[in-house]
């Protein structure tokens, strides 16, 4: 049950999110009005939002911790 809770209230946010800032979604009929919209600004504020910002800079690594660990050389087994 709850992770259906989960998954459901993910999506409900997902489709929220891109109800109220995609840029391409056009729900008011003022911005309907043109075909191809220039809003590169828009576009770019959208794809690149704080949490992908924050992980352009780590390395791709689920647990980095173990990973060096287990990668690192030991000076006692010199």
């Amino acid at each position: 049950m709850a992770a259906m809770s989960f998954v459901s209230a993910l999506c409900i946010f997902q489709l929220t999110r891109n109800v109220f800032t995609n840029p391409d979604v056009r729900v008011n009929k003022a911005r309907r009005s043109s075909a191809v919209p220039e809003n590169r600004e828009e576009g770019y504020r959208y794809s690149q939002h704080c949490f992908r910002k924050y992980l352009s800079g780590r390395r791709p690594e689920i647990f980095p911790a173990v990973n060096n660990f287990f990668s690192k050389a030991d000076d006692s087994t010199k």
